[in-house]
């Protein structure tokens, strides 16, 4: 079986060939956010690709991304994509994106003309990426921030409290976990602005106002 290729002249070392197609949220110089996919240097319009029926495809007897709703007359949401957030797309199941994802790949393969023959289409969905705006990819309500590994456990604990003191007794089995602010999860690129508060100095009788001394942040 020939490897899957993209009629997009993608990078050998690109992070986003056909493969391997990140879903996001982006805003196009016009426009709304709205769900897109990356493939090599552009990000590929799903929410105009939707509207335009091309998840209806005829390869497929049954609609792309199934809706499990109540009352739903429809097992096909007319809007998975036209949304400022995936929490539609993610609450449908890992089979609609299965679904959904080798329909794109489809539709980006060098074997099929829709796009590849089409260069008003093309010209539509496909945004160069230096062209958009991401936006931060889910809408999140709460999370929980488990603090399940040894080796950073320890490490904070060492610098808290010194290696013999390191992990609290209970550590290993209670599991330790804490309520992250959801506001506070951002995208690459955003600044960041030290938070001030009141903080009380060793030779200080009362608190003064500030910025914190000290501030800790995350990586995922």
């Amino acid at each position: 079986m020939p490897a899957l290729e993209s009629f997009i002249d993608v990078r050998r070392d690109s992070h986003f060939p056909i493969q391997n197609l990140p879903f996001g949220i982006f805003k196009p110089k016009q426009g709304s956010p709205r769900v897109g996919v990356a493939i090599g240097e552009y990000v590929l319009d799903l929410s105009f690709l939707e509207e335009q029926g091309h998840f209806r495809l005829p390869e497929f007897q049954e609609p792309v991304l199934p809706v499990r709703r109540a009352g739903s007359t429809s097992r096909m949401d007319p809007e998975v994509f036209a949304q400022d957030s995936l929490n539609v797309l993610l609450a449908l199941g890992r089979p609609a994106w299965r679904k959904a994802r080798e329909v794109i790949q489809h539709l980006l393969s060098s074997e099929t003309a829709t796009l590849r023959d089409n260069a008003k289409l093309r010209g539509r969905v496909l945004h160069p990426q230096k062209d958009v705006v991401m936006q931060l990819p889910a809408s999140i309500g709460n999370y929980t921030d488990f603090y399940s590994s040894y080796h950073h456990a320890h490490n904070v604990g060492t610098m808290l409290r010194g290696p013999e003191n390191a992990l609290m007794p209970n550590w290993k089995w209670l599991p330790v976990a804490y309520h992250g602010r959801a506001s506070s999860i951002v995208i690459s690129g955003t600044d960041v602005r030290r938070p001030s508060g009141q903080i009380k100095p060793p030779d200080e009788s009362a608190p003064v106002f500030g910025p914190t001394k000290s501030l800790d942040y995350e990586l995922e």
